[in-house]
């Protein structure tokens, strides 16, 4: 390979990381409540449960959002797009910062989960056309990493500082994350042409597609059990005997690290095993909530570790492994089944976190595991029966040259 040839391959693999890097503040900035959800509570005057549906609220806005996004943005150059949606969400975050009401706070999470969505609806089909398609899965891991150092390291971290300083100067680390992250794709973006909107009838035939309804329905089960759970994952940590609070964040640290791990293992692996990871991630996931939920916090530290390790290697794995089936599925149509993907997911999360909300007021924490595992039986017979796809995404007029 040449010198030139060299730096090409680096500057996109750099891209890609930018990307995965920009997944993290999105995602963090979306779910950071769930680890400030005590401190949120108390100084807003609400229940934990009404904190908790800010997570539903900004998903649903995210997923309308998502879903008009082929029609709405293709237009725009996507290196100036992804960087103003990125400045954008930061300004939300300072925004609720200086919100000393609940309706407040909900107003500048609103416009951030508008950025959400559009951010969602074209980050993993960007980087699966910047990087080179035989590595398609592991561009799409690197993106969808985001999502496990989010857990992994932000929500801890959001955690950690709101107990020192307060959860207004969480967020408004998560703003200075992303001002840095603007950065970051200005200098290393290449630059990418608009592309041709898609319009009602594409999104329509994507709709009338059995192959893509099957994919967007295991998502829909799965993101919805396991963010009905995470949203109030601090509660149920809260309720084991004994523990201290500086180990609730060892906990999530924990958890996420799994997911780090899981998806990178969903990386190397998905190009060949698509399927078989999408199985035993779903098999795992179930078993792990239902061993929550059954046995309880009373399981002691220890053992609620190791399902929670079991729970983030097999989430992370299948968010990356049904992102990449989709793009795998969908052929000339990728970008409106990918925006019709975070759609669901963002669906799947406001519902999730709604419905957790409602058990949580009936069966505590613990039943909130145990109805999410449960739910986690019905993708688990719709992948069964279907088959992965064994095309590859094609490179579009994406980039300028």
């Amino acid at each position: 390979m040449t010198s030139d040839g060299t730096e090409s391959s680096l500057r996109i693999w750099l891209a890609v990381i930018v990307l995965g890097i920009a997944s993290f503040h999105i995602v963090l900035a979306e779910i950071a409540p769930i680890g400030l959800l005590s401190q949120i509570a108390r100084d807003l005057g609400r229940d934990q449960a009404a904190v908790g549906l800010t997570v539903a609220l900004y998903a649903w806005i995210g997923a309308a959002s998502g879903l008009l996004s082929p029609v709405l943005l293709q237009k725009f150059p996507r290196k100036p797009l992804l960087i103003a949606l990125t400045l954008i969400l930061s300004a939300t975050t300072f925004a609720a910062t200086m919100s000393h009401t609940f309706e407040g706070l909900l107003l500048a999470r609103t416009v951030g989960a508008v950025v959400h969505g559009f951010y969602w609806a074209m980050a993993a089909v960007v980087a699966s056309k910047i990087a080179p398609s035989r590595s398609m899965g592991v561009a799409t891991a690197i993106v969808f990493g985001g999502i496990s150092m989010a857990t992994v390291v932000g929500v801890p971290l959001a955690n950690f500082v709101g107990q020192v300083s307060g959860w207004r100067a969480a967020f408004r680390l998560i703003g200075a994350i992303g001002l840095i992250t603007s950065a970051l794709m200005v200098a290393v973006l290449p630059k990418m042409q608009a592309g041709t909107p898609a319009g009602w009838r594409e999104l329509g035939s994507v709709c009338r597609r059995h192959d893509l309804l099957g994919i967007y329905a295991v998502t829909t089960f799965m993101a919805a059990a396991h963010f009905g759970a995470y949203t109030f994952i601090e509660p149920f940590l809260n309720e084991i005997p004994n523990v201290a609070q500086v180990m609730i964040g060892a906990l999530l640290f924990g958890f996420g690290g799994a997911g780090f791990l899981g998806n990178i293992l969903a990386g190397v692996l998905i190009d060949r095993f698509m399927k078989p990871i999408i199985t035993a991630g779903l098999l795992a996931l179930c078993l792990a909530l239902v061993g929550l939920g059954w046995f309880g916090p009373q399981l002691g530290t220890g053992r609620v570790l190791v399902l929670l390790v079991i729970w983030g290697a097999a989430v992370a794995a299948l968010f990356a492994g049904l992102q990449t089936w989709i793009l795998r599925a969908a052929g000339s149509t990728v970008m409106t089944a990918a925006a019709m993907h975070s759609a669901v997911i963002n669906s799947a999360i406001g519902f999730g976190a709604v419905l957790g909300a409602q058990v949580l007021t009936v069966a505590g924490p613990s039943g909130v595991m145990l109805a999410a595992g449960m739910v986690i039986i019905i993708p688990l017979l719709i992948v069964l029966p279907q088959a992965a796809p064994e095309g590859d995404l094609k490179k579009g007029a994406l980039l300028d040259g």
